[in-house]
């Protein structure tokens, strides 16, 4: 088969480190022009989008488990379902003659996942608040509450549409290049917001009493926070649906923490942490399938990447490892 044929994938039959050196070279080759974005093949989008997940989730998840809010991450990544439904049948609607040939437009999604994050934020605090219930307890209420609501939405209204699965387990082989602009985007916007508001988000996450009185509202940045969690899972459900991207975003960091004490470096390393697992569990994928004849599931690598990587980290961490510890006893 030709090189030039659009059929043609460098990556076919590839080892672990074959997938690496074609993916640098080819990178090389777009970056300097000599090869074009729709001359990319499914193995280097699903590693671009991938890698751009990891990025965003990476920097919102580093202030969530800094905060503690993991479990409200959590509750989000399953009420965003009922957004997506949600925005396919009012889409549905407005153009029926589409019916069960595509999902809503990312735009419509979008506005869907914020609103259904900003409800669940906003139900999880009334009900502590309010209604003095413990905050795990409430988040427990309102997500399987909003989770079940998308399910039975789900088997109600889309019922001709391939929208579930994609949903909920993601599918890295059916990304497409005009995934990664969405993606992308939120990265951009990710970035933007933590460098415009690095300050009031650290003092928000390390010292509420203190933001206070400097004037920031803690609540305003949670729920800023709240909305970047939402678009950053609604852009990553295409490839790891809204459930796998709760790893994505509680992974890198809690293994960068073991790493360092600075929030900056943390940052840093999450970001790299988690692009690194991308890569390897995308290549990783493609060496099984090589080797052994195994399809696997490219997100589930990479989350299981994600996962040994923090075990390993747990005992080589140069000072908060075992090793390191038991050296010191």
């Amino acid at each position: 088969m030709l090189a030039n044929s659009p059929f043609f994938n460098p990556y076919h039959d590839q080892t672990f480190w074959g997938v690496l050196f074609q993916f640098f070279r080819r990178l090389g080759e777009l970056l300097t022009g000599q090869l074009s974005f729709d001359q990319l093949v499914s193995d280097e989008i699903q590693i671009l989008v991938l890698v751009g997940v990891a990025i965003s989730s990476a920097l919102v998840g580093t202030f969530l488990v800094l905060r503690r809010m993991t479990m409200l991450a959590n509750s989000l990544s399953h009420t965003i379902l009922m957004g997506i439904v949600l925005a396919y049948f009012f889409t549905l609607v407005q153009s029926p003659h589409d019916h069960g040939t595509s999902l809503a437009p990312m735009q419509v999604m979008l506005l869907a996942s914020l609103v259904t994050g900003f409800l669940t934020a906003f139900l999880t605090e009334f009900l502590t608040k309010v209604g003095r219930l413990q905050e795990d307890a409430s988040t427990g209420l309102v997500f399987t509450g909003f989770f079940a609501l998308g399910v039975i939405l789900v088997t109600v209204l889309t019922r001709s549409a391939h929208i579930g699965t994609e949903a909920v387990m993601g599918n890295a082989d059916a990304l497409h290049v005009h995934d990664l602009f969405w993606v992308y985007i939120i990265v951009g916007v990710n970035v933007l917001l933590f460098a415009l508001f690095f300050k009031e988000f650290k003092i928000t996450t390390f010292d509420p009493a203190l933001a206070y009185a400097m004037g920031f509202s803690p609540f305003l940045f949670n729920y800023l926070l709240m909305a970047q969690v939402s678009a950053t899972t609604i852009t990553s459900f295409r490839a790891i649906g809204v459930i796998l991207v709760l790893a994505f975003m509680t992974g890198p960091p809690l293994a960068a923490r073991l790493l360092t004490h600075r929030l900056k470096t943390m940052l840093i390393w999450s970001v790299f942490l988690g692009s690194l697992c991308a890569l390897i569990g995308v290549a990783l994928t493609r060496h099984l399938l090589t080797v052994y004849g195994i399809a696997l599931s490219t997100s589930g690598v990479v989350v299981c990447t994600i996962l040994v990587l923090y075990i390993i980290l747990i005992f080589v961490a140069p000072e908060r490892g075992l090793i390191a510890k038991w050296r010191h006893y």
